[in-house]
This record gives C-alpha cells, structure tokens and sequence, in this order.
C-alpha cells in the first residue's frame, strides 16, 4: 500500500530509529516533517537524503516537551503539507542508575522528556490528526525485561504505554488509531553509549535472533501500523525478535 499525499511528523527523526522511520515513510509517499532537539545538522541531512531518494521532507526544530514549540511544529507542518495524517514519536533519554543511586534531577529530566513530551505531542496529534490518521508512540521492550539500572527510564515508558492506550479508547469515532511500538535493544548511539562490550554481547545474546535490531527493522513495524494496520488499534507491539 503507498500512502501518496499523505503527511507524517516523525519526532526524533535526526537519527537512530527516527532517522530510519523518515525515510521509510517517505519511501512510502509520505511528505515527512523531520523534528530534531538539538542536532539541526543531523536532521538536514536526514531532509537531503530523503530529497536525493525523490521523496518530500523538511526540517524543524524544537523542545519536546515544550507544547509552544511543539505547537509550533505542528502549524509548520499543517502549512507545509496541508495537514496532519500520522504522527510518530520516537524521542526519548535514556540516563541509567541504579534506582538507589540515581539523581533525582536526572530523574525528573527523565520524565520530561519522555512522559511530558510524549503527552505534548499525543494531546496536538489528538487535536490535529485527519479522520484514517495515525498516532504511534514509543516504549520499550525494558518494561518487560526489567534490567537493573533501567529503572527511571522504565517508569517513563511504562506510563507512555498507559497513556497512549487510553488515548485509543478516547478517540473513538474519529476513525484514528493510536499505538506504542516496544522495541528491544536496536543498534543506535542511544543503546551504545557507555556500555562496555560484554554488556553489549549479553543483551544481544538475550534474543533467539541471535542479534540487536536494526533501526530499519523498527521501521518497518511503524511503516506497517502508519499505513496499511488499520485494524490494529491499542495495543503495544513488542519488537524485538523474540528477546521478551
């Protein structure tokens, strides 16, 4: 199924698994708003890329969890495009302690950017997104391998996953559906950093696949759920080859 005309904002999408979810939804047919925090150079290579594969994509910035920026964002978008038919959300942090040892400022910086920032962007989607649109969250497959040192980064998922479910029930009627996508360990700077090797070949070893995900791999669950999953609504769908 091509999506033609149809317009998705990816946030987080100046790499990683963001960067990936563009160019799939672009590859798709979908004119594609890049949202990027703070590496502007990254988005507008993500832009250029997409431009150079013959699809349609610019860049904008801005705070997650600030909902004048966000707000912003989504104006942009509605200019440039005509209107909002799917929204993903892939930004978050991922500091790591031990629950006993974790700043609380950190905590709370935690909390901002993936519980807040994932309610900013689920309330303007809810608002804004045309009737065979589609909003699809972000959570972790952590929350069910319950890792020691995940624990402030968990507690932000899990109530990503509660809040996106409930929001499918609220917008009954509106033709809308709303999902979270759990993957499990993907190889993207996030997951590398500061991890020594032996952590990183112990959690690879967790998968029967006997490997990490791949972004593109992530992608193609989103892709699936933005355009042709019409009948899969509230659920979060573990991606993650067997890991959990």
């Amino acid at each position: 199924m091509t999506t033609t005309e149809r317009n998705a904002i990816v946030i987080g999408a100046s790499g990683g698994i963001g960067r990936a979810i563009a160019h799939r939804l672009a590859h798709d047919g979908m004119n594609v708003l890049v949202h990027f925090s703070g590496n502007e150079l990254k988005a507008k290579e993500t832009v250029e890329a997409i431009h150079a594969s013959g699809g349609q994509a610019v860049a904008c910035g801005g705070d997650v969890a600030d909902e004048q920026d966000m707000a912003a964002l989504f104006h942009h978008a509605s200019q440039k495009y005509g209107g909002v038919d799917v929204v993903v959300n892939t930004a978050g942090i991922m500091p790591l302690a031990s629950i006993a040892e974790m700043d609380l400022g950190t905590f709370d910086r935690i909390q901002r950017t993936n519980l807040r920032g994932t309610f900013v962007i689920s309330q303007l989607a809810a608002r804004q997104i045309r009737t065979g649109g589609a909003l699809i969250n972000f959570s972790t497959s952590i929350t069910r391998l319950l890792m020691p040192t995940y624990g402030a980064y968990a507690a932000s998922k899990g109530g990503v996953e509660a809040m996106t479910l409930v929001l499918a029930r609220e917008l009954r009627g509106h033709g809308i559906t709303v999902n979270t996508v759990a993957p499990g360990p993907t190889a993207t700077p996030l997951f590398f950093e500061g991890k020594p090797q032996q952590v990183i070949d112990h959690i690879t070893s967790l998968s029967p696949m006997e490997r990490l995900g791949a972004p593109e791999d992530i992608a193609e669950v989103t892709a699936f759920l933005a355009g042709p999953g019409r009948w899969i609504n509230g659920q979060t769908l573990f991606v993650n080859g067997g890991a959990v």
